[in-house]
Formats: C-alpha cells, sequence, structure tokens
C-alpha cells in the first residue's frame, strides 16, 4: 500500500499488521521539467521543449523524475518484488488520484493494482476501505493534467514576458495573478476614495422607574421627515447617494441636540417579532481557513499545514474538500455528544442534513470533521498548541452543526419628538431645512435559548455577533420617555477595508476562482514575489504589483478577467466528469478558436508594450507634476524636474500622497552637498543621497583618465549627510584602513554587510562599534586575535522586545536584531521579520504565526553523508486478505485502467486539486 506520507503510512501500518507493507511515496514522484537540465536529450531542441508540454501533439506532456524522487522510486520497486498486490491509497481527490497514476506508470507494477480511497485515518474506515477498491478514475486524472498544463502553459508564456519588459524573477499564474489583481484593485478603489464628513445624533432617554432597564439608547434618524444622511450612504467620491438626505454639519447637529433635549418624546410603534438563528454548516476547506483566520489569528498556509498534521494522525477527516455533507455516523457521534455535554434540550428532533452551495461542490467527500464514529473532546486527545486549538473549533463547529436553532425576540421601536419650536437646519450640503419634528429608533434583540451559540459563534468582519444582545424595556405605544443626554457625533466616511486572508480566500471562493486547496498556496506565492506584504493581518500591494497588473489588464485582458477564470474552473470540472475533453480543452486556451483569441498568440503578437509608460504612475492631479515609477532596481518617485527618490518598501500605495512624494523628494536622489577638495589630490568630496543609502565619493573632471574610478565610501548608520565634514568623510574614503601586522598577514580594519570587523587574511573578527575602525590600534588587534573567536559574527545582542509564551511551545518569544535584520525566535526557531512588520508594533499573534510558518516548514536540510550501498530485504506478506485474494481473482478487471491510458501516454501531475 503506498501513501503519500511517512506519518500516515506509520499510522496505516499500525491497524493492518504485517499482512500489508505500507510505503510512503513523499508526495509527488514525477512532474514537468522545471529547467533545461531536467529535460531528457531526446527533447532538447524542440520548438516547445522549454515548456515540458508538445502542444502540436496533443499537448503529450513530458514527465520527469526529480533527482530528489529517484532514491523513493528505487526503495518503492524493492518493497514492490515480493508483494502479490499494489494499493495505491493517495488522497481522495484529483491531485491524489493523479499521484496514483504517476505512481503506476513509474512502478510498472507487475501484479494486480487497485485504488484505494479513504477520508479518515482509523482503522474502521481503513478496513472499510479495503472492501470498496475501484480502478483508476482516469477523468479525475484528466483533470488535474489538464490543470497543470494550463499553469505551465499560462506561467511559461507570459512571465517571460515580465522579464522582458520589466525585471527578472516575476511570475504571472492563472489564479495567482487575478488574486494580485483583486488585492491592486482594492487598493485602486482606496487611492480613489475620498472622505466626506457627516454628523449625527444618539440619545439616551428613560423609560420610568419601574422599566427594567430604565434607560436606553436610541438614534435619532429623521428630522423634518427627511433621513439623517449616515455612512453608507455616501460613494467612493464623497457625495451623497440620495436626493433628500441630511448631511449634518457640527452646528446643524449641535443646534438639533440643544432642541431634542427640551422635547417631548412618546413611543409611535412598538415591533416585536421572533428571532430564530440555525446553526452553520460543518467546516468546508475555505470557511475552516476564515475562521482559523478570525478566531486564531492563523494564516491560510498555516491553517492547513496544522490541518495536514491533524488528518494524519488520525484526529480529523480529509481537510481538502467544499462539502459540507457528514456521514450517519457522524451525525450520530455528534448527536450523542449534544446528549452527553448539553442535555436532551438541545439536540433537534431530526438530525440536521446539510448541502453545499459551492457550484460543483464534490459531494462524495465529508465535510471537516474529528475522524471516527464517536468523537474525542478536545481534552482527550492529548493535543497541545496549535493542533490543539484547530482540533477544538473543528470539532465545536461540528457538535454545533447537530444542535437546536438559537431563539429569541427581535424589538423595534420608533419614537416621535416634537420640537418646541422648529429647528433650522444649516446643511453640510449648503441647503436650509426647518425640522418642526424628530423620528427616532431602537432596536433590541434577547435570545430566550440559545441552541447551537452554547457550543459554537462564528466569527464577523463586520456588525454584531449572532449571540449579541440588547434588551430594550418594555414599552407601549403613545407612552412618553424623557431624554436623558442627547449628543451630536461627527464622523468621515472610511475607504473599503484591504482584504485579510480570510476575506481574500472568502472573495476567491465568491467569485468561483481555483480551488479550495489552492488558496493557501496562492497567498503564499504572491507574498512570496513582492506582490503584496502584511501591514498587520492586512494584504498590502506593492506599486510592483500595480505594473504586473497593469501590463496584464492591458495586453492579457481575458487572462485576469474574472469571469474567464471562473469559467475555466467550470471546464476543469467538466473534464472531472468526463463531459469535457482535455485536448479540446488546452488547444482552444493555446491556440484559441471561434472569437477567441488564444495565449499563443497573446505571448506572440504583443505589439509595442512602453514598459516605462506600464510602470508609471501618476500621484495626485496632473498638475501636481509628479509619479512613482517601478524600476529595476526599486521604486523611485519623481518630480517633473526630474529629481527622484526613493519609495520605502514598507509604504502603502495609498499612503503615497502629493505631501509624502514631496516630503520623500526634499531629499532626492543625486542630491550632493559639497564637503570641499582633498588636500592631497585636489579633487572635490561631495555627499550624496543614492539608492543603497547616503555615502562620500570624489568627483573627477573631465579631463580625468579613462578607467580609473572614484573612491567611494557609505555612511555609518550613526553619520548624517547633513552634518557630516570633510575630514569624517576623508577617513570614509581612505577605508578599508590597515591596523598592523600579526603573524606576517596584514590586519585591516573595515565595514562590512553585518558590521564592523576586522581582517587577518581569511580570518575575520567582529568590532563592537563602528567608530573603532578608526581608533582601534595594533596592540587592541592583537589581544582580540589571542582570543578564541566567538562563534558568530558578534556576541549576543539582548532582545528588541519581548511578546510572551508561544503558545504552540510553551517557550518565550522575543525579537532580536539578527544579521539580516530583526527576527523572532522561541529559541528552537527563527523567523525573519516580513516587510510590514515593524519591531515596535509586532503583536504577539504575529509572532506566533511567523514561528509556525517556520515550523511548518521543518528544520533546514543537512547535506546526507553517503551510507554503503544495501540490498534493500523485501518484506513478505505472511498470509492473504480477503480483499487480496478478491483483487488477484479479478487480476483482468484490475488492468483496465492500464489499457485505458497507457503508461507512456501523458497523465497529471503536481497541482492543486
Amino acid at each position: 500500500m503506498i501513501v503519500e506520507s511517512p506519518t500516515k503510512a506509520t499510522k496505516i501500518a499500525g491497524f493492518l499488521g504485517d499482512e500489508y507493507i505500507v510505503e510512503s511515496s513523499r508526495g509527488h514522484i514525477s512532474d514537468l521539467p522545471t529547467n533545461a537540465s531536467s529535460l531528457p536529450a531526446k527533447y532538447k531542441g524542440q520548438p516547445w521543449a522549454r515548456l515540458g508540454v508538445d502542444v502540436d501533439h496533443d499537448f503529450e506532456a513530458i514527465y520527469v523524475v526529480p533527482a530528489d524522487k529517484k532514491s523513493t522510486i528505487t526503495a518503492l520497486r524493492n518493497a514492490l518484488a515480493d508483494a502479490d498486490e499494489l494499493l495505491l491509497a493517495t488522497d481522495g481527490d484529483r491531485e491524489g488520484e493523479a499521484i496514483a497514476w504517476h505512481l503506476q506508470r513509474q512502478l510498472k507494477p507487475k501484479v494486480p493494482t487497485r485504488r484505494m480511497v479513504f477520508h479518515e485515518i482509523t482503522e474502521s474506515a481503513i478496513r472499510e476501505a479495503l472492501t470498496q477498491l475501484r480502478d483508476l478514475d482516469m477523468d479525475l486524472v484528466d483533470a488535474q493534467e489538464t490543470r497543470r498544463i494550463l499553469d505551465r502553459l499560462y506561467g511559461f508564456e507570459v512571465s517571460p514576458v515580465l522579464w522582458r519588459k520589466m525585471t527578472k524573477n516575476l511570475s504571472a499564474g492563472r489564479v495567482q495573478s487575478v488574486a494580485t489583481r483583486l488585492v491592486v484593485d482594492r487598493e485602486r478603489e482606496r487611492i480613489a476614495f475620498r472622505t466626506a464628513s457627516y454628523w449625527d445624533l444618539d440619545a439616551l432617554l428613560d423609560a420610568g422607574a419601574d422599566a427594567e432597564p430604565r434607560q436606553f439608547t436610541a438614534r435619532v434618524t429623521e428630522l423634518g421627515g427627511r433621513r439623517i444622511a449616515r455612512g453608507g450612504d455616501f460613494d467612493a467620491s464623497g457625495r451623497l447617494t440620495g436626493a433628500q438626505l441630511l448631511q449634518l454639519d457640527e452646528n446643524s447637529a449641535t443646534a438639533a441636540a440643544a432642541a431634542l433635549r427640551t422635547a417631548p418624546h412618546s413611543v409611535r410603534s412598538v415591533e416585536a417579532k421572533p428571532y430564530t438563528r440555525r446553526p452553520y454548516a460543518p467546516f468546508r476547506t475555505t470557511t475552516m481557513q476564515q475562521e482559523a483566520g478570525r478566531k486564531l489569528g492563523f494564516s491560510a498556509q498555516r491553517a492547513m499545514s496544522v490541518a495536514q498534521d491533524l488528518y494524519e494522525g488520525g484526529y480529523i477527516t480529509y481537510m481538502r474538500t467544499d462539502s459540507v455533507n457528514l456521514s450517519n455516523s457522524a451525525i450520530g457521534a455528534a448527536r450523542d455528544q449534544v446528549r452527553q455535554l448539553f442535555g436532551q434540550q438541545y439536540l433537534p428532533d431530526k438530525p440536521r442534513i446539510y448541502s453545499s452551495k459551492v457550484k460543483n461542490a464534490q459531494e462524495a467527500h465529508e465535510a471537516i470533521r474529528p475522524a471516527g464514529d464517536s468523537f474525542r473532546t478536545p481534552a482527550q486527545t492529548g493535543l497541545s498548541g496549535d493542533a490543539f486549538r484547530l482540533y477544538e473549533l473543528i470539532w465545536m463547529r461540528t457538535i454545533a452543526s447537530q444542535m437546536a436553532d438559537a431563539r429569541g425576540e427581535t424589538i423595534s421601536v420608533r419614537i416621535r419628538a416634537d420640537l418646541d419650536q422648529p429647528v433650522r437646519l444649516e446643511l453640510a450640503t449648503g441647503d436650509r431645512h426647518d425640522a418642526p419634528d424628530a423620528l427616532l429608533t431602537a432596536s433590541g434583540r434577547t435570545i430566550t435559548f440559545h441552541g447551537f451559540l452554547k457550543a459554537y459563534v462564528e466569527s464577523v468582519d463586520d456588525g454584531a455577533s449572532d449571540d449579541q444582545q440588547s434588551r430594550l424595556p418594555q414599552l407601549v405605544a403613545e407612552q412618553v420617555v424623557e431624554p436623558v443626554e442627547v449628543t451630536p457625533a461627527g464622523h468621515e466616511t472610511r475607504p473599503p477595508a484591504r482584504y485579510n486572508e480570510p476575506s481574500l480566500v472568502a472573495k476567491l471562493e465568491e467569485l468561483e476562482i481555483g480551488r479550495p486547496s489552492t488558496y493557501a498556496s496562492i497567498i503564499r506565492t504572491i507574498t512570496a514575489r513582492d506582490y503584496v506584504f502584511k501591514r498587520g493581518s492586512a494584504l498590502v500591494p506593492t506599486w510592483l504589483a500595480f505594473a504586473v497588473t497593469r501590463l496584464l489588464e492591458e495586453h492579457f485582458t481575458q487572462l485576469v478577467d474574472y469571469d474567464f477564470t471562473a469559467e475555466l474552473e467550470d471546464t476543469l470540472d467538466e473534464v472531472a466528469k468526463g463531459d469535457a475533453h482535455r485536448v479540446a480543452v488546452l488547444s482552444e486556451f493555446y491556440f484559441g478558436g471561434g472569437d477567441a483569441v488564444g495565449l499563443k498568440a497573446l505571448t506572440t503578437e504583443l505589439g509595442d508594450i512602453d514598459a516605462r509608460k506600464i510602470s508609471t504612475f501618476g500621484i495626485g492631479d496632473l498638475d501636481s507634476g509628479l509619479s512613482v515609477r517601478v524600476g529595476r532596481y526599486g521604486t523611485m518617485v519623481e518630480d517633473a524636474e526630474g529629481n527622484r527618490a526613493a519609495v520605502p518598501d514598507d509604504l502603502p500605495p495609498d499612503e503615497l500622497t502629493v505631501e509624502k512624494a514631496r516630503e520623500l523628494l526634499a531629499r532626492p536622489m543625486g542630491e550632493e552637498r559639497e564637503l570641499g577638495l582633498d588636500p592631497e589630490t585636489h579633487t572635490p568630496i561631495v555627499a550624496r543621497n543614492g539608492r543603497f543609502g547616503p555615502y562620500v565619493t570624489e568627483v573627477f573632471g573631465e579631463d580625468a583618465p579613462k578607467g580609473v574610478k572614484p573612491r567611494t565610501g557609505s555612511l555609518f548608520a550613526s553619520m548624517e549627510i547633513d552634518t557630516i565634514d570633510l575630514e569624517t568623510a576623508l577617513k570614509l574614503l581612505s577605508l578599508p584602513r590597515v591596523v598592523g601586522e600579526i603573524d606576517g598577514e596584514t590586519v585591516t580594519a573595515q565595514n562590512g554587510r553585518y558590521g564592523p570587523y576586522l581582517k587577518k587574511g581569511s580570518d575575520s573578527r567582529s568590532l563592537d562599534t563602528e567608530q573603532q575602525i578608526f581608533t582601534i590600534t595594533l596592540p587592541e588587534a592583537q589581544a582580540l586575535y589571542a582570543q578564541p573567536k566567538r562563534r558568530g559574527r558578534a556576541a549576543a545582542k539582548p532582545p528588541l522586545k519581548e511578546l510572551g509564551a508561544d503558545p504552540n511551545t510553551g517557550r518565550p518569544m522575543v525579537i532580536k536584531d539578527g544579521r539580516f535584520g530583526p527576527y523572532v525566535t522561541d529559541g528552537e526557531y527563527n523567523a525573519t521579520l516580513r516587510r510590514g512588520d515593524d519591531v515596535g508594533t509586532i503583536t504577539a499573534e504575529r509572532a506566533v504565526e511567523l514561528l509556525a510558518e517556520k515550523r511548518a516548514k521543518g528544520p533546514a536540510k543537512k547535506a546526507a553523508k553517503k551510507a554503503p550501498a544495501k540490498k534493500a530485504a523485501a518484506k513478505k506478506s505472511t498470509a492473504k486478505k480477503s480483499t487480496a485474494k478478491k483483487a488477484t481473482a479479478k487480476k483482468a478487471t484490475a488492468k483496465k485502467a492500464t489499457a485505458k491510458k497507457s503508461p507512456g501516454r501523458s497523465g497529471s501531475s503536481a497541482g492543486g486539486s
């Protein structure tokens, strides 16, 4: 039996005993070639070879076994040598189906081969799966291969355009480019947004001594029959969207408040409605990622990594699913725990059945739930840290899905205030309005039976949560209430919030772009490519993302169109169901068809692309003369006179205002300050701001010999371009400074990337301060070299910040200053702070997230020592399982999968399920 991971193999082997050999493929064992060196020699020279796909012959894919997988293939062949049956037990999705096909293709088994699928790693699930063996589903394999080839063609054809027109190391992707566009579009909205000011009125009212509660709050919603404008009534340009709305300014709001404080108030109407809230469906992949982000502060990648560990450990069912189904045994287990933990009154009469609202959901899967026919409570699992918290979240959500509705009552009250005399309002719009009366509204909600809310409440980004209550006194029509206070409050509209990981996942799912299992890797990719960085939890696009998105929108419009990308997902689902053919789908995408232009034409008939224009964006209006440009060496702001200044990497695009641009240009690149003449050469010495920071240099005349380069020296961290003098500049230009000789070797003092140091041959020693470069003497240097060399370049520095204990490990987390900048550590793992992370403002939650991502990657790989060649002894079964006998008896049937798609034909590979 072959599964993907060693952890899973060990777990399953414990269930099955000596009659089975359970091995791991350690993920994918073959894929498209990644570069020219991995391409088989017989294909080199072919016009399509760089793609790894023969686009002229039915898009046949070239699959190669990576060097690090060859030993795995050998070990699997050795284990298979004496086996009587091969069970391909990879994950039960398209990707797992493709891995199983690749295993069959590489191993070329001579024994019956069957496909085995399970959705949880428990003994009962594994033994049940052994009774339901099947052949490979070649439609799923075709769908996965189609996806993989689409992604390869997109990336390998479009990315080179970015390299030629912008800079190297950029990438484009079928889904990643659309996700980047979403983040850029949101930032464009923020840049275009114009703030509007408005005022409203809140009242504290008294219902009388007998009321409970006696006082309650209400909001003034109308004055003189016209509704008061609120934040949602303004568009992005700051204009009101309704003609009859009142936009109060401070003076009018203050005048209205004064009039209302003395006006008689009476209840006009009271409306009570029953409140019922049904439980949330069990988790699928995206809802789990979103809730883990909101409740636990997990990134999508961290949530999936922890869920993978829980699945392989047998704690939860398969975590890549878009289904909300629960098996009958799972429903029974959940209902049993509801009865035991909460009582019969929290259990509905009938089990709850959920159906997915996701288009083309794979309903054969289950929702994400605790594994087994009976659920372990979190305390019974023995888990800790991230694993415990995510299991608890999944367990609570599953239990709550089978609980009774929450019930209660909502009340809406309308109150009229008749003013002693009409108040004349001078509105922010410049209009005048006389208001003789006012309308106030108050609303309340009481929950009389919490039902499922007793176990689980879903987090929300905005608005009130489902368990929030606000009580109102019992009021009746015509009842008089007294104003205690009426308070005017000023507000400003706010730009749309940036996406965070949960909200971006939700948006991708709403647009039906990508697959749930791919969202974590998509977000990781756009962050790694410097298209997006994090500020707190918000995803902020870089100017590079703006430039790349603009190029794709203008020259590859279809490829970043939201609808087109979603329709392509539908097409892949059709391939998975056998209703579309892979070659036809790939041919239309690449070569085009009908009115559609194919990818090949788009990338070969580009026309003129003005790279400078694509990468340049205006700041403010045209009169400002300011622009920001993305270049090969960073992002610069420039004015009409050509003055330039670097834009900080962590400055969000919407914060690069005209004022900020002028502030940066106050010290532009190329600005220089004359310091005087070198007394020996009489060469002018100047201080300048450069792309890599301030520096000093000498300026040669036009008659200087060709090939002679001017001396330069970067300013120390303690120096400023405005205060440096000629004497200090000459010292910098003289570096490295010769200190003397030790043991016949010259010792120099110099400044480097990691700080000041001494150098003697290949032996270096760190200095404590930059000033020591100028002051250290030969005896001091001899004393330093006489000491044992310290580990690392410098002595340990005190922490920059302490953040408390990591909930996953219990170890204290601190921020330290390292060779490559500040990093967070728990004593075992170190994680460098990312762009947008600030030492002063970083939170413990962000530190936990960085450490968890680092921990998920595992320890750094070390070079393995070669062991003497040793023949692997094959482990032979001592008995036959009944399922094995059945498979042997049906040998002809087992070979049908191989007959349907021969190993020589292209198949599927790595990619999203």
